[in-house]
C-alpha cells in the first residue's frame, strides 16, 4: 500500500488490490514485485488518472536503446535485482529525460513515461530523485480501452 501511495496511486479499490496481492504471492514474496503486479491490475485506474483534458494519455516512450541499457545493467537474481549503471550513462539519461519533458511542457502536455515492466521500478527510482512529479508506467499498465498519444521518445 505504501509503495502505491508513494507514486500517487489511489488505494480506494481495495478489492482489486487484495486480489492482485493474493495472485502475486503464489509466485513471489518480494514487495516490489507484488506492487508491480497490483499496478497491472489497476491499469484502468492508472490510465484514467493520467488522461488529459483531450481524452488521451500523453506518453513519452523509453526507446529500445534505453530499455536495452537498463536490462544490461541489472545485476542479481530475480528477487534481488539492482541497477549498476555507470554514472556517465545515468547523467545522459537524466539530461535526455529533462529535455523531452521540458519540450512536452512547452507544448502544454503533461506526459507519463512509458517503459517495459522489467525496467519500470529502476527507471522510477532514478526519475523520482530529480523529477518526482513525473509518472512512470509500464506497458502492462496500459488498459486496452485507454486512448494514447505518443508525443516523444527518450
Amino acid at each position: 500500500m505504501q509503495l502505491l501511495l508513494a507514486e500517487g496511486i489511489s488505494i480506494r479499490d481495495l478489492p482489486t488490490i487484495l486480489e492482485g496481492i493474493s495472485e502475486a504471492t503464489s509466485f513471489t514474496q518480494n514487495t516490489a514485485a507484488l506492487t508491480e503486479h497490483v499496478r497491472t491490475r489497476l491499469a484502468r485506474q492508472i490510465c484514467s488518472a493520467h488522461q488529459g483534458p483531450q481524452g488521451y494519455v500523453p506518453l513519452i516512450a523509453l526507446s529500445a536503446e534505453w530499455e536495452l541499457k537498463f536490462a544490461e545493467n541489472l545485476l542479481g537474481g530475480d528477487e534481488n535485482k539492482q541497477l549498476a549503471m555507470p554514472p556517465s550513462m545515468l547523467q545522459e539519461f537524466i539530461s535526455t529525460i529533462s529535455e523531452r519533458f521540458e519540450e512536452a511542457a512547452a507544448q502544454g502536455e503533461v506526459p507519463v513515461l512509458l517503459t517495459s515492466a522489467a525496467a519500470r521500478p529502476f527507471v522510477r527510482s532514478i526519475i523520482e530523485r530529480f523529477r518526482s512529479q513525473t509518472v512512470v508506467i509500464s506497458q502492462n499498465e496500459i488498459h486496452p480501452q485507454a486512448k494514447l498519444k505518443t508525443i516523444g521518445q527518450v
